[in-house]
């Protein structure tokens, strides 16, 4: 599929200006079809605060009970979808906001119940049914799944636009993020191959903030996605994570 995925996270809406929208609508000129998927992890950790829902991470995932579930479902479908939607609006690009229960398109499978609760990974996506919404306007999906018996699943932003990219064989997937790039000694990593991971992560370069980030840029790169860009504007270089000439 023609297409370019953009994961914004919930940090990174109020922050998109002129230039993001721009290089969205030359995109579609170009004949891209566009999937942002949205994350909104913030905004959940600061109204569990205030509904004194506590927030517990365990190995960097957030523990997802059934308030959580429904709280987080709340902020992303009722809060961060709808604001990114406004702002697309604002700059005059036909847009749709996306979620598991539109005809399915994002299915998924626990990680591990017992531990994590309602926190999943995607295995698979409607792949018809995007590519014809895709067609007309750009994608605006929250990183929700449901499982075949129809339980909705929390899923963490980067791993889901990673797994749809990896699914639908997108040509590029795009994580923004709050950090120009993959930084060492202050500057930014501009190209990595998978193989450089493993001592980056020994050198502490890598640490725990990132490193959900590349491992599902490593699984998109290996399924046959061309690129994965790690950066804070869709304009900047940032980091780019490409398959090596060997492999």
């Amino acid at each position: 599929m023609n297409l370019i995925i953009v994961k914004i996270g919930g940090n990174a809406i109020s922050k998109l200006n002129s230039e993001f929208f721009e290089q969205l609508r030359q995109w579609r000129q170009a004949g891209k079809k566009v999937l942002l998927i949205h994350g909104g992890g913030p905004q959940i950790s600061k109204l569990s605060a205030k509904l004194d829902i506590p927030t517990i991470k365990k190995n960097g995932i957030r523990l997802t009970d059934e308030p959580t579930l429904n709280l987080t479902k709340m902020v992303l479908l009722g809060n961060t979808q709808p604001a990114l939607l406004m702002r697309l609006a604002h700059e005059g690009l036909a847009a749709i906001g996306l979620n598991a229960s539109d005809q399915q398109l994002l299915t998924g499978q626990y990680i591990d119940q017992a531990a994590y609760g309602a926190v999943g990974n995607i295995t698979g996506v409607n792949e018809l049914a995007l590519s014809k919404i895709l067609k007309g306007q750009i994608g605006v999906l929250a990183p929700l799944a449901l499982t075949p018996d129809g339980e909705w699943l929390n899923v963490n932003a980067d791993t889901a636009a990673a797994d749809v990219a990896r699914v639908l064989k997108a040509s590029q997937l795009y994580l923004l993020t709050d950090v120009p790039g993959v930084l060492k000694n202050g500057k930014v990593i501009s190209a990595m191959i998978p193989q450089d991971l493993p001592h980056l992560i020994e050198e502490k370069v890598i640490t725990d903030g990132m490193q959900p980030k590349l491992s599902a840029a490593v699984k998109a790169v290996h399924a046959g996605v061309q690129a994965v860009r790690i950066t804070d504007q869709l304009t900047h270089p940032g980091t780019t994570l490409k398959m090596g000439a060997n492999d």
